[in-house]
């Protein structure tokens, strides 16, 4: 039985305490909290979320923001994303069965069966595409769904055939820039001459995309053993050697710092600039360990460096890049006729 289907109450006197009852439904709680923590795959989800809401931020001008959309649309980007996860999973679950990191998945497992599977999948992408859709605008939604189609429909399955797999999920990775862009009315300021949320949507969906390659070279490395057993053909399975995956990482570590600097300048932010120019110095000096030794512990090392530096780079982004002051439309200015929403 799946653990996201609680069990029959049982009745009290017969042998149960009512102490006894408690502790069942708080663990039956619990498993289902972690069940759904494990399909969803939160922290994912949240860098999503975080990389939407830099675009926006970034984005809109000053005193435009009105935070009830902002948040239905975080909202249904982060169904989107758990939608794409649990599809994930299902696609994946006899090849995650294979792999010690993965096979306790309530999937692979078998807790969850494929048929649930889907109608969770179908309703969270139903309801976050229709949320996207009426708070962001349509051209938010065709992203939104665009990311998931590239990373269910392509990136998932590409993982058995080529090593491109991580330039393909690389790409789903960086999309999400282009949700909060177009939520945040980004053409139309582009084309009322304002191109300084333009410039800084492009630098970030540009950083996000480089950024993943040191970050998943690295878990390639630290898992080759296991993806080799399940068939997976990532990078460090082609070429057990590293120096390709290394070179990759290396390659884009080095182009992120001139890259993550653009983000300061539509803002002008000192800060930004050297905050962002600082962490991705770093990144690329894990990068070069990497290169050199090719083992678990620089992998390690540039792993965990690699979640340092996205961390300061959207809190930089955000606390000092700033919304730009060129007046264009406000960010979801229909929303003001509602009564809920500050005029």
């Amino acid at each position: 039985m799946s653990r996201l289907v609680a069990p029959a109450a049982p009745v009290v006197g017969a042998g149960y305490s009512q102490h006894t009852l408690d502790t069942a439904a708080g663990e039956s709680a619990r498993s289902i909290t972690s069940e759904i923590t494990a399909l969803v795959r939160p922290r994912i989800a949240l860098m999503v979320l975080v990389t939407v809401f830099a675009a926006m931020w970034l984005t809109a001008r000053p005193g435009t923001l009105l935070w009830l959309p902002v948040l239905g649309v975080l909202l249904g980007t982060g169904l989107v994303a758990a939608s794409s996860s649990i599809a994930n999973q299902i696609l994946e679950r006899h090849t995650d069965r294979l792999m010690s990191r993965t096979a306790d998945r309530p999937l692979a497992a078998g807790r969850l069966s494929p048929a649930q599977a889907w109608l969770l999948t179908a309703g969270s992408l139903a309801v976050g595409m229709a949320l996207v859709g009426w708070l962001g605008g349509s051209g938010a939604a065709v992203v939104a769904f665009s990311t998931w189609l590239i990373y269910v429909v392509v990136y998932t399955p590409l993982k058995r055939l080529s090593p491109l797999n991580t330039a393909v999920g690389a790409v789903a990775g960086s999309l999400p820039v282009g949700i909060g862009w177009l939520a945040a009315d980004g053409p139309e300021r582009l084309l009322a001459g304002d191109a300084a949320g333009g410039l800084a949507a492009a630098a970030l969906g540009t950083v996000l995309y480089l950024w993943q390659f040191p970050h998943f070279m690295a878990i390639a490395w630290l898992y080759r053993r296991q993806y080799a057993a399940a068939g997976l053909q990532m990078l460090t399975v082609a070429d057990p050697t590293g120096l390709r995956a290394a070179g990759q990482s290396l390659a884009a570590a080095i182009a992120l710092v001139p890259v993550s600097l653009v983000l300061a300048v539509p803002s002008g932010s000192i800060r930004l600039f050297l905050a962002a120019g600082l962490a991705t110095i770093v990144y690329a000096i894990g990068a070069v360990w990497f290169a050199v030794h090719r083992d678990d512990r620089s992998a390690r090392s540039l792993l965990l460096t690699s979640l340092a530096v996205l961390l300061v780079l959207m809190a930089a982004a955000i606390g000092f890049g700033g919304p730009s002051v060129q007046p264009v439309s406000p960010l979801f200015d229909e929303f003001r006729s509602l009564p809920l929403l500050p005029r």
